[in-house]
């Protein structure tokens, strides 16, 4: 794995940014911190002032597994674009299958109640409309936990994609997209065909394998193996990647981004 916080890291990065690019983002554990509750996850303002004056510059888009609705009461300003439940949302024509993905995750969500509650507090459903996820980082044993919902999921009918993450699984339909889809109809949305992702889960493992000659991929955390081209220590590194995407991007200088930011706020 290669840092990008090094000379041949700043050298790639300046290259890759002397022609127009989208920045985009994963939110939970890249531009927001994880925490044992979803829900009391906000963007930090220095990031989002951040992502702000990154805007003046170039697209910016946020590909993420929570729900539109759910995202967009987190972030504090509009992006360029928002892709929710791992793509299932967010995408032209996405509401065409919007009501049959609704109904499926109706039909798992009653299975799934009367499995999961032998389980207790530390293993319970977040409900994204359209995708369901298990949460179990506050139960006792992960292993044990993780191998036990496996068991359950087998159980589901019809099917489901099952995407693992970080202390959680989630439950989209059989031939939903994935995140790197979602990049990719993006490339051709935007007719920019070259873009930044930077991720840090096995969701945005989607996006990395793509190997796109249009695509410089940043992993958060060097935990594990990844198809990233460049990864940083953790999300607080994501801090002075923004600062330097700011400061190696042709065009203002970063103290007029800086100044345009806070005149928005």
């Amino acid at each position: 794995m290669k840092p990008l916080f090094s000379d041949a890291g700043y050298l790639a990065l300046e290259g890759f940014l002397q022609q127009p690019a989208l920045c985009l983002f994963d939110f939970d554990g890249t531009l927001a911190p994880l925490v044992s509750n979803p829900a009391r996850v906000s963007l930090p303002s220095p990031i989002q002032a951040q992502l702000q004056a990154l805007q003046s510059r170039a697209a910016v888009g946020i590909i993420t597994g929570r729900s539109l609705a759910d995202m967009r009461k987190r972030l504090g300003f509009e992006p360029d674009y928002v892709i929710g439940n791992h793509g299932l949302e967010g995408l032209p024509g996405w509401q065409r299958q919007a009501a049959k993905n609704f109904e499926l995750c109706r039909v798992w969500l009653s299975s799934l109640q009367p499995m999961l509650s032998p389980l207790g507090e530390g293993v319970w459903i977040e409900d994204k409309s359209y995708s369901l996820t298990v949460h179990y980082r506050q139960a006792i044993d992960h292993k044990r936990t993780q191998k036990t919902l496996s068991a359950i999921f087998e159980k589901l009918s019809p099917a489901p994609r099952i995407i693992t993450g970080k202390f959680n699984i989630s439950l989209l339909p059989a031939n939903a997209g994935d995140k790197g889809f979602a990049v990719e109809q993006l490339l051709l949305l935007s007719q920019t065909y070259r873009a930044l992702y930077v991720g840090d889960d096995s969701t945005d493992e989607d996006v990395f394998s793509l190997h796109h000659p249009g695509l410089f991929t940043v992993r958060v955390g060097d935990e594990g193996g990844t198809a990233a081209d460049y990864v940083i220590e953790d999300h607080r590194a994501i801090g002075q990647l923004l600062d330097l995407l700011l400061t190696l991007m042709p065009g203002s200088s970063r103290t007029e981004l800086m100044h345009r930011s806070t005149r928005r706020q």
